[in-house]
């Protein structure tokens, strides 16, 4: 079974909670605070596996969660992390944030991504003890793992894509030219799936080229099977365009050059303007007049036009040398952007705060809303500091402490964090 698009539920593993301790030893008095910190949980990480061709697995199992990391223990130790959830998708896919349909990633390499991101441990106890708090007697909890609901959805790397209405020999073409042996049949709709096959132009010489099925017209508003595979079009380099030149089944083949490209249009506008050539098969069925007047309707319009039987691999040579000359001259198949993750914005009074100081300490108190905040912060990541500098600026926290007149090297105090003030 060929599925293109599954939407499934992903949650990554939340941190161990940091430990409550004090140090226990003979002769030693007043030990101190010791809980170590909980381990960081699990991310979820997805990569691209050329074995698969289909997303049908994840009809099955639609929710996916990584561990959660240990806590914290005595004597300083840290909680192990948890290993990492790796899921296996088709080179080519697509994962989309379900709810606002933002591109988080293109899994079109041997590049593994994170998708969703495992919780910090929480720290122990020994980082809380100041000078005026010497036995900290709470520790934090471990931050949960992000959570999502994400679509994932194919869309086949592929140089050339065949296009057409059914039974004008897309099917016999790929599997001429190429190592593809798709089902050949005298029917419409013979092919229900795409078929890919690398045509190998010599050593290490080749390109993927797709029988893209079920075009027909009104496909581009889901009539057919052309709605469903239609993406898969959107990330050919170049599209050769079949047509049954014999007109045997009774259509105009200009017409249905002219139907095919309405729906890609309707479809994508920029995949109507996707380099084309144009591909008269069954050719040997009419004479050598109608196949010229048909040729410069084509040419006139400025597509390269060949005519073929592709029955009998007639034709295909020449095909195969020109689109490979020209695929040189195009750049590399489209590879789609992740989108950043929008940051909450802060209106002016919308989250409450207050600021107090005490020996010296700038106490930012009164802010629950915050936690959510703090959750995401990883200290030993630079870009999570940066986020944490501007969601305090934004909303008014930074202000306010310049205004209680802190100085830079002062301590702030955030949800029990400490850090140093910092111009």
């Amino acid at each position: 079974m060929f599925v293109d698009i599954a939407k499934i539920h992903l949650k990554a593993g939340k941190g161990g909670d940091g430990a409550v301790s004090f140090h226990r030893e003979k002769y030693v008095a007043a030990g101190g605070p010791d809980g170590g910190d909980g381990g960081k949980g699990g991310d979820i990480i997805f990569k691209a596996d050329s074995n698969l061709s289909t997303l049908a697995d994840f009809r099955y199992k639609r929710k996916y969660s990584a561990e959660a990391g240990q806590n914290g223990g005595a004597s300083r130790c840290t909680g192990k992390s948890a290993p990492n959830l790796i899921i296996s998708v088709p080179v080519g896919t697509l994962i989309k944030d379900a709810e606002t349909g933002r591109i988080i990633a293109d899994i079109s390499d041997d590049e593994p991504v994170v998708v969703a991101k495992g919780g910090n441990g929480g720290w122990g106890n020994q980082h809380f003890a100041t000078s005026t708090r010497q036995i900290p007697r709470f520790a934090k909890s471990g931050n949960p793992g992000e959570e999502l609901d994400v679509t994932l959805e194919l869309k086949l790397l592929a140089d050339v894509g065949l296009i057409g209405f059914p039974n004008v020999g897309k099917s016999t073409l790929v599997s001429v030219v190429s190592e593809a042996k798709p089902k050949i049949a005298n029917y419409h709709f013979t092919t229900l799936t795409p078929v890919l096959g690398v045509v190998r132009m010599g050593e290490g010489t080749s390109f993927v080229m797709a029988d893209i099925p079920g075009l027909i017209e009104g496909a581009g508003e889901g009539v057919g099977l052309g709605h469903e595979f239609l993406r898969h079009v959107e990330r050919c380099r170049m599209l050769l365009h079949v047509i049954d030149i014999s007109g045997s089944e009774g259509r105009d083949p200009i017409q249905d050059f002219e139907k095919i490209n309405h729906e890609l249009e309707v479809f994508s506008g920029e995949l109507a303007t996707r380099p084309q050539i144009v591909v008269g098969n069954k050719c040997d069925l009419i004479d050598e007049d109608e196949v010229k007047r048909i040729a410069e309707y084509f040419e006139q319009r400025g597509y390269k036009f060949f005519p073929i039987m592709a029955a009998i691999a007639e034709g295909t040579k020449e095909l195969v040398n020109y689109v490979a000359g020209e695929l040189a001259k195009l750049p590399p198949i489209l590879k789609y952007e992740a989108e950043p993750k929008p940051e909450p914005i802060f209106k002016e009074n919308e989250h409450t705060f207050t600021i107090r100081v005490d020996n010296g300490i700038y106490y930012v108190e009164n802010c629950k809303w915050l936690d959510d905040v703090m959750n995401r912060v990883d200290p030993d990541d630079y870009e999570s500091l940066q986020y944490f500098e501007r969601t305090l600026r934004s909303s008014g926290i930074i202000k306010a402490l310049e205004d209680a007149g802190i100085q830079e090297g002062d301590t702030v105090n955030v949800l029990d964090v400490e850090f140093d003030f910092v111009l």
